[in-house]
């Protein structure tokens, strides 16, 4: 039986995500309520491509990090250090089994202008990461960034977005546009255009818009084959909203459109409508990180 230390042991065993952008936390000072700004929204979209690649995720604290030697880390990035790091586990957040109190992962880490990677003893974090196989007491990130300062907002965005992901009723993933089309009411200014979505596991997503003379546009999403045409849009910041904003086309793709000229008009404008009404994915990760 070798006698050589675990970081070293996890070194050679895990492949690690690629740079990570380090973040501090940092004391908070008391302050009036009264002129406290308004802290902005955590990016929903980060966290929920954080959350769908995670099979575990737990919250810990940091016990201990050590820089590795270059030979112990070849393939480390320029102006960077791997670090192995054991944290003691607070909560499993998400995981199919049991994790044991203290883990073990490699992170990749800026340098500083001295040469010095950051410290992380005692930082309270959510991880997101996986199992990695015969060794219940290691985990590896997902991403680079898969390692996130602990917050409340972010701990209870993190367990709603989990809620959301393991619900019965989750809505798939969301891969692109199947057919779109507009057909015509008994009226003139009256129709429907109805726009099918392609998803992971072949789950029916339409996006449907109601047109009524004289009334502006009005759309849904149905998540069956059955259209309620009185159902509001998703919600901002929940996951069917993220899997239509993070995942549409900016435009619709010419192979779905299989109408005249001015039927996919409609389509085209009812389809600018509801990219307005869902508003932007707020993902701010950057595509390295992915």
């Amino acid at each position: 039986m070798t006698n050589a230390p675990k970081w070293l042991i996890a070194a050679t065993v895990l492949t690690t995500a690629p740079l990570l952008g380090a973040t501090q936390q940092t004391p908070l000072k008391p302050l009036d309520s009264a002129v406290l700004p308004q802290a902005p929204a955590i990016p929903y979209a980060d966290y929920a491509d954080l959350v769908v690649a995670a099979p575990v995720i737990v919250d810990a604290t940091i016990r201990s990090d050590v820089r590795l030697k270059p030979a112990e880390a070849p393939d480390v990035p320029q102006n960077a250090a791997r670090l192995y790091v054991e944290a003691d586990v607070t909560a499993l957040i998400r995981g199919t089994g049991a994790v044991p109190p203290r883990i073990g992962y490699t992170i990749d880490v800026p340098l500083d202008a001295h040469g010095r990677p950051p410290r992380y003893r005692k930082t309270r974090v959510l991880l997101f990461a996986r199992g990695v196989a015969n060794n219940q007491g290691q985990i590896q990130l997902v991403r680079s960034d898969a390692q996130r300062n602990w917050t409340p907002a972010a701990d209870a965005l993190t367990r709603q977005i989990v809620r959301e992901v393991l619900a019965p009723d989750t809505p798939p993933t969301v891969t692109g546009v199947g057919n779109a089309f507009f057909t015509a009411g008994d009226l003139p200014g009256d129709g429907e255009t109805q726009i099918f979505l392609t998803t992971a596991d072949s789950r029916p997503i339409s996006l449907n818009v109601l047109r009524k003379a004289g009334q502006p546009p009005r759309w849904s999403v149905a998540l069956t084959e059955v259209v309620d045409q009185a159902a509001p849009p998703p919600a901002a910041r929940t996951l069917l909203w993220y899997r239509l904003a993070c995942s549409l086309p900016a435009t619709l793709p010419d192979t779905a459109l299989h109408g005249s000229e001015g039927d996919n008009a409609i389509v085209r404008e009812d389809y600018a409508t509801i990219l307005s009404g869902l508003g932007a994915c707020d993902r701010t990760a950057v595509a390295g990180a992915r």
